[in-house]
């Protein structure tokens, strides 16, 4: 397909390239449940990106995966329980913010134990995939709400 004007080609785009910032693993979950909404947090004040909803979850820690890390925060986060088994992937966010580069692996997962609640002063809201796009998200979870608009 011939240029058009004014279009840099994709392989002299590393020509701008930015420098290098570390790459932070987190994973995330699309929790669903049996009407299809969408677990949505938002964050706390104090914490970066304050005020913006996202998926719960949370940093990868040395020597574990991305599945036993969402296990861990679920049940930190939100009281409830869930299994590796339960956890299916379905997608990944690659953005990079001002001071590192961010790695996000999406799961969805429709069976846990208990009831979700902000156990770190979160707000929490069940949204159904269509109406995700009325709340501010971080830049990196945005690409995401169109993929679970279209699977879900």
């Amino acid at each position: 397909m011939p240029e058009e004007s004014g279009d840099t080609p994709c392989w002299q785009e590393a020509d701008r390239a930015l420098p290098p910032v570390r790459t932070v693993l987190v994973a995330a979950v699309a929790l669903v449940d049996a009407d299809g909404r969408i677990l949505l947090a938002q964050r706390p004040p104090g914490k970066q990106l304050a005020g913006l909803w996202e998926f719960p979850g949370g940093k990868v820690n040395e020597g574990e995966t991305p599945e036993q890390a969402l296990i861990r925060e679920l049940k930190e986060e939100l009281g409830i329980d869930t299994a590796e088994s339960c956890l299916a992937p379905l997608t990944f966010a690659s953005h990079r913010y001002e001071s590192f580069h961010l790695l996000m692996p999406l799961y969805a997962c429709r069976v846990w134990k208990g009831t979700p609640q902000g156990l770190e002063g979160q707000q929490l809201a069940w949204v159904k995939p269509v109406r995700m796009k009325d709340y501010p998200m971080p830049p990196a979870d945005i690409p995401l709400v169109a993929m679970l608009r279209d699977l879900l």
